[in-house]
């Protein structure tokens, strides 16, 4: 049975993790509840996470907002209009122009719909959606998480996640990809939720710096 959340169990299901695991409810006692993350099913949403990869979210956001101004809505049809140089002019790559344009063709031939991908599990909607060009698993955790609010997908791709993880439960900086899956899944079913907390965390607590060279000495 497919398990997502709401506004109605998001608080319940962060307190049954912290229940069961003493640096979750330590992130809570210390920070609160996390924020409900959420972001509607749309053409728009995509192209946003798409702007998102590997970059920070104030470049990401200004670049959709430059988008906005250009074209008013985003939509499929109305990105298909502009040229490169425009997209340029909005601080898009040409590799995410390119994912950008990819995108909206496939929504308006029908290869994607939006809608549909509300009805199917997490494994279809992830190879629908890494079939297209620029769309990777990261970008398919962040739809899953954000926009239809799936509540077992634990980012393994995310760094500001995995960064979190490791300084909650004081691991190795060396630990495999595969140990923090396995860490992650005793979460399940709600490592989506887990996730949050960890990113509530990470933007909560930032890390400390290295102490200069030649201090305290």
């Amino acid at each position: 049975m497919l398990k997502q959340f709401n506004h109605a169990n998001y608080h319940t299901i962060c307190d049954e993790l912290a229940a069961a695991d003493a640096d979750l409810a330590n992130i809570i006692k210390n920070h609160g509840y996390p924020p409900l993350w959420s972001r509607p099913n749309t053409f728009e949403t995509l192209v946003h996470i798409i702007l998102e990869q590997q970059v920070s979210l104030a470049s990401a956001l200004s670049a959709l907002n430059k988008l906005r101004e250009r074209v008013q809505e985003i939509t499929p049809a109305r990105v298909l209009l502009l040229t490169d140089e425009e997209f340029k002019a909005c601080y898009c790559s040409h590799q995410k122009t390119t994912y950008i344009k990819y995108l909206a063709e496939a929504i308006v031939s029908g290869q994607i719909n939006l809608e549909e991908l509300e009805r199917l599990p997490d494994e279809v909607i992830r190879a629908k959606l890494t079939t297209l060009k620029g769309i990777g698993n990261w970008t398919a955790d962040v739809y899953l998480m954000f926009v239809l609010q799936h509540a077992d997908i634990f980012p393994i791709g995310d760094l500001a996640a995995v960064n979190a993880l490791k300084r909650v439960k004081v691991l190795p900086k060396e630990i495999t990809r595969e140990e923090v899956i396995v860490i992650a899944e005793q979460w399940a079913p709600y490592r989506t939720i887990a996730s949050m907390l960890l990113w509530h965390y990470y933007l909560s607590a930032p890390a400390p710096r290295p102490p200069k060279e030649g201090a305290n000495k």
